[in-house]
């Protein structure tokens, strides 16, 4: 389990996520992408059709992790679902308490079991179910915009997630322009806008896909024997 978490509001924490999960998925591997920043609700943008329940409606209320997970749209030989919040204001408050937050922790185990990686989209750890994802993760990386607003909040982060007992093991630097040195990975930016278009590393044939394909494997540290386009390597 990777707990992708933001140093800062705009990271790209769920682009990177789904990005993630998709490369994954190309690999032949079957993933799950939970939802943790229930305020933003990025994720949901990523589902098609109704989402019901949400997660934060498993993790107020009865269910399984299976009543909430919807497969995405995607051309890959693995499975690529995600579970993500939407929700009035009224239940987003509910699912930020302690005990909501360990009902996550029952969830995010039940991916664990049932997929070969779960992606945690993490939001900067103040909440509790924030602390629940990285916590609960085997792995904890950082996502940081290759911008100084970004980049400074790194030992912030690193700061409160030691005080966590949850030590960060990656740093992703996103939209970065060349190496990064505070970064284990870098992605670049990419030229898509619309939610429509993405996850782009579905597609092989673009220069984006392999430079997350690296950063993947750095993060996770696995070799996911990947074939790209000659003129996309990077």
């Amino acid at each position: 389990m990777l707990a992708l978490a933001g140093t800062a509001g705009g990271a790209g924490t769920t682009r990177t996520t789904v990005e993630f999960g998709a490369t994954l998925a190309r690999a032949g591997r079957d993933v799950a992408l939970l939802d943790a920043a229930f305020a933003t609700q990025g994720l949901a943008a990523h589902v098609p059709g109704r989402i019901n329940p949400d997660l934060t409606a498993l993790c107020t209320g009865p269910g399984e992790l299976s009543d909430g997970l919807v497969d995405l749209a995607v051309d890959v030989p693995g499975r690529l679902a995600a579970c993500a919040a939407r929700a009035p204001f009224e239940r987003l408050a509910r699912a930020k308490t302690p005990e909501a937050a360990r009902r996550f922790e029952s969830l995010l185990d039940s991916a664990a079991r049932r997929f070969d990686h779960v992606l945690v989209d993490t939001p900067p750890v103040a909440t509790n179910q924030a602390v629940a994802a990285v916590t609960s993760a085997d792995r904890v990386a950082l996502v940081a915009p290759d911008s100084e607003r970004g980049l400074d909040r790194l030992p912030t982060m690193r700061d409160r997630l030691h005080d966590l007992g949850a030590p960060v093991d990656a740093v992703v630097a996103t939209r970065a322009v060349g190496a990064v040195e505070a970064a284990d990975a870098t992605i670049p930016e990419s030229d898509v806008r619309t939610v429509a278009d993405l996850p782009v590393c579905a597609d092989p044939d673009t220069e984006f896909a392999p430079a997350v394909a690296v950063a993947v494997e750095r993060v996770l540290g696995t070799d996911l024997e990947l074939n790209f386009p000659e003129e996309g390597l990077l």
